[in-house]
């Protein structure tokens, strides 16, 4: 059965052609190992991963040397938040955040980090506020995902960053559901920025990066082959050669630079613009029904939509939807703080997440569907 996509908070889907073709053009001819060798297919390897890492440190505002491949967003997230907290230190988080910040924090914890909870508010002014008490206490690190993978609100992080900065308290950021929807970089005042590759960016799964302004080092997670410093045990200290031990997956490198290039060519705004207006559709279809629930509240969003209908679990109703040849995503996202926040636990919401090659006649046949099992039941 052909299955209608609109699960493109996980991954995007389809890439863009070109991502597919730059994949193809690498696992043919990228058959080097960058930066382990000074033969010409480890060189041309090199080089093409270079060139990325150019592209991806111009669109963040970065240097090239501060730019890290990573396998994904948690990867990344993983690298920065155990590479600057220690015992006795504290970080404050929010209550939305992802598993993939909240358990290296909770994990943490077990190790003498305190943790903190800011709510995110109803609006942007009494989220900052929450967020101000706390980083006034002096914690370590803040951590702040830009926009919710459930709920799609768009978070003040220029807000939060300015309190970090006045603080002296290092702020990172997981840009996952936020990159090629709106403009992000290091200029809004982050020292860390954590994003998948596989998502806005519409590279290949498998791909993420980690973005420093340069101000703090970060302790070491994994430690190994970095092609650099190759007689001395001690792990290479300069950077991105110091986080990335082990072979860096060129193949997919290669495709994230198409989707950069593709990103880069359409522009977020006409992107955002696109998905958002399909979202605008969705909750119109849908909001007038009687034991429909949308959970969308705040001020700013990224183009998705969670919502449940009165009755049907959200696995469920995601079930049915999929049996209808409709692929959305039902249950707790991997963030049970934000399903916490919403009073969504223990069943979680179905989010619809479309993507710029989504159709209106698509997401009209997703409608009437909703509505029929709103009316018969799963």
């Amino acid at each position: 059965m052909r299955q209608i996509y609109f699960d493109n908070a996980a991954t995007t889907f389809p890439k863009p052609p070109s991502v597919a073709e730059a994949v193809r053009e690498a696992a043919l001819h990228l058959g080097g190992n960058p930066g382990r060798g000074g033969h010409y297919y480890s060189k041309k390897a090199a080089e093409a991963v270079y060139r990325v890492r150019e592209q991806a440190a111009e669109m963040f505002c970065a240097e090239p040397e501060n730019t890290v491949f990573t396998l994904n967003c948690t990867h990344s997230l993983n690298l920065a938040i155990k590479g600057i907290l220690r015992p006795g230190d504290r970080a404050v988080i929010s209550s939305m955040e992802h598993n993939s910040v909240a358990r290296p924090v909770y994990a943490l914890t077990k190790k003498g980090v305190r943790a903190e909870v800011a709510m995110i508010g109803r609006s942007d002014a009494e989220t900052v506020e929450n967020f101000g008490r706390l980083i006034k206490t002096g914690p370590r690190c803040v951590i702040c995902t830009a926009a919710s993978n459930v709920t799609g609100r768009i978070n003040p992080i220029r807000e939060i960053a300015a309190l970090c900065r006045e603080s002296g308290v290092c702020f990172i950021v997981d840009g996952a559901q936020a990159c090629g929807i709106i403009p992000i970089s290091l200029r809004d005042g982050m020292n860390f920025f954590c994003t998948a590759g596989h998502k806005g960016l519409y590279g290949p799964t498998g791909t993420g990066l980690l973005i420093s302004d340069g101000k703090y080092a970060l302790n070491t997670v994994i430690e190994g082959g970095t092609g650099a410093t190759s007689a001395e045990l001690e792990q290479t200290g300069f950077m991105p050669e110091r986080l990335e031990s082990g072979t860096v997956n060129s193949v997919g490198i290669a495709g994230l630079g198409a989707g950069i290039a593709y990103l880069k060519e359409t522009g977020t705004d006409k992107i955002r613009s696109r998905e958002e207006g399909l979202c605008s559709m969705f909750i119109d279809g849908i909001k007038n029904l009687g034991g429909a629930r949308i959970y969308r509240r705040g001020e700013n969003f990224v183009p998705i939509v969670s919502f449940n209908l009165e009755g049907i679990p959200a696995e469920a109703l995601a079930g049915a939807l999929s049996s209808a040849g409709f692929a959305l995503r039902g249950g707790l996202h991997c963030a049970v703080l934000a399903h916490e926040t919403l009073s969504t636990l223990p069943f979680g919401a179905v989010r619809f997440s479309p993507s710029v090659f989504s159709s209106e006649k698509d997401v009209a046949a997703l409608i009437n569907e909703v509505k029929k099992i709103y009316k018969n039941g799963v």
